[in-house]
């Protein structure tokens, strides 16, 4: 009876052409690479914005997007992966601990390019799944300007606020930072009013 039962699995499994192995074998290099790396983000990625204080600026702070990835030294190889994947990115020893070492993508065009299209398409049952929709959001803000606005800088940061244990590792409180963008911020009581402005 054993003995039937085992020649019968083995000729399911040999039969079924959705076994796992096949699966695995029609996955090409490049995809497995990719899901590999999916996996080592999700363990030892991170998204984060970080918030700035730059007194030169308009409204006293910068928003810069970052996505980083955190390995011992050696465990460099697996950073090296992640610079061939993303085809950019830079790899700096952490400040304050060199044994441990940093692959970094900062640049907002790269982000929008080449991490954010991984995520959307390799990490969608990530448990990082909320911040990175707070991430996009953040992202595609920047891209189109929203920055540059005092309310559109104040949603940013309250999105902002709420990545990443919902800004717990923060310096300094939100409404801090919040009350300094607006700090020079007094709205045209005419053109609330609905009042054409005409301007010399």
């Amino acid at each position: 009876m054993l003995e039937q039962l085992s020649i019968w699995r083995y000729c399911v499994r040999s039969e079924n052409p959705s076994s796992a192995v096949n699966q695995q074998e029609r996955l090409s290099y490049h995809e497995q690479r990719n899901w590999f790396l999916a996996g080592l983000i999700e363990g030892e990625g991170s998204l984060c914005v970080s918030i700035k204080e730059h007194k030169p600026s308009r409204f006293g702070y910068l928003v810069d997007p970052e996505f980083f990835i955190y390995q011992h030294k050696i465990r460099r190889g697996l950073l090296e992966l992640a610079g061939s994947v993303f085809e950019t990115g830079r790899i700096n020893p952490k400040h304050g601990n060199e044994d441990v070492l940093v692959f970094s993508i900062v640049s907002q065009r790269w982000i929008v390019q080449r991490v954010i299209p991984f995520f959307e398409r390799y990490m969608a049952f990530s448990c990082k799944k909320r911040d990175f929709q707070l991430f996009r959001e953040i992202v595609m803000a920047i891209e189109n300007k929203q920055h540059r606005d005092p309310h559109g800088l104040v949603d940013i940061v309250e999105k902002a606020y709420q990545m990443n244990m919902v800004g717990k590792q923060r310096k300094r409180p939100m409404g801090v930072v919040i009350e300094r963008i607006l700090r020079d911020y007094t709205p045209n009581p005419l053109a609330q009013s609905g009042e054409d402005i005409v301007r010399s």
